[in-house]
């Protein structure tokens, strides 16, 4: 669906109309729309022409010379054909050039040419070409140049204008302007249509060309009026715009305390591998108990090499299970009695 602005005699900006697709936006079918334009043009003949036989033209009841004796071809009559002033042989009679031609397909060539011009953006609708309600040539002018889009003081192509029957004034206006035809909706055809460049509707005329069509209602909108913003609010909005910024470099600042958290990460892992290093520091005792068995080893082997009755004791001792303490303690016993 198309979008057309209104045009107004005051230069304002006016409604939206928009334009049913069915009939400003169907398909463009050329063949259609020559038969139907060749059998317009041929309606539009008069079919009045005309001639006369040998037997309609004044004179020649006399024959002009003997039949035999002259050495000349006879004749019969001075308004044969073959003689100047004669009858016309086979010549042209009144007759009708009309040809018919479906409703339906004369409909759909008007469409494909509305098509043409509104797809080309050469189709406006205007709300009036006059305000007053008496005529204006200059003023039904001056809307017609910005509707068409031409700056000159006189129009550079043809343009068709579509009113409604009763709108006199416009008529009265429009008439005198060359390149300009002026028609009713009921008498818009398809000729006329490729014949100008421009096709301007008003806005009745559209609204009631639609109806007759059957596209259903004109559908107009309306443009929002545009609200001047106040000074109070549009600081409020600078205000806005200017803290905008403040929370953008906030962001940076949050993204470099993240930065920061994972740099904690090798502190605590730094921990785990302190925590890490505590049961290693349990073998360091391995080394004591095995010099103490080695002390043992040295005691039991002083033993055996002092007494060998007494080594198998001490022996026994140790593999029990005894502590070293007692250990020591015994071997002294032994020793003691050895002295004795």
């Amino acid at each position: 669906m198309t979008t057309v602005s209104v045009v107004t005699p005051s230069g304002k900006g006016g409604a939206d109309v928009e334009l049913p697709g069915e009939i400003f936006g169907a398909k463009v079918n050329i063949p259609l729309i020559h038969q139907v334009v060749v059998a317009q043009e041929a309606a539009a003949r008069q079919g009045t022409h005309a001639t006369k036989t040998r037997g309609e033209v004044r004179g020649g009841g006399k024959k002009p010379y003997r039949q035999k004796g002259t050495g000349r071809a006879r004749q019969g009559s001075l308004r044969a054909p073959q003689y100047a002033g004669g009858g016309t042989v086979h010549g042209p009679v009144p007759r009708s050039y009309e040809q018919r031609t479906p409703k339906k397909m004369k409909a759909a060539a008007l469409r494909g040419a509305l098509s043409d011009r509104t797809s080309h953006g050469r189709l406006a609708v205007v709300s009036a070409f006059v305000e007053d309600g008496e005529p204006s040539t200059a003023g039904a002018l001056t809307v017609l140049r910005t509707a068409v889009g031409e700056a000159g003081p006189r129009l550079q192509r043809p343009v068709l204008v579509v009113l409604t029957a009763d709108d006199e004034v416009a008529r009265k206006s429009l008439r005198n302007i060359p390149r300009v035809r002026v028609l009713d909706t009921g008498q818009l055809n398809t000729y006329d249509v490729l014949a100008s460049d421009h096709v301007v509707f008003t806005q009745a005329a559209l609204a009631e060309f639609v109806a007759r069509t059957g596209g259903g209602e004109l559908v107009t909108v309306d443009k929002p009026a545009a609200k001047p913003k106040p000074k109070p609010k549009a600081a409020a909005e600078d205000g806005e715009d200017a803290a905008k910024p403040a929370t953008r470099a906030a962001k940076p600042k949050a993204a470099a305390e993240d930065a920061e958290a994972p740099a904690a990460k090798p502190k605590a892992a730094a921990e785990d591998t302190d925590d890490a290093e505590v049961p290693a520091a349990k073998p360091a005792k391995a080394p004591a108990s095995r010099a103490r068995k080695t002390a043992t080893a040295s005691a039991t082997q002083s033993a055996e090499d002092s007494g060998g009755d007494d080594a198998p004791a001490v022996v026994e001792q140790r593999s029990s299970g005894t502590s070293g303490k007692s250990a020591s303690s015994g071997s002294g016993a032994a020793q003691k009695e050895e002295e004795e």
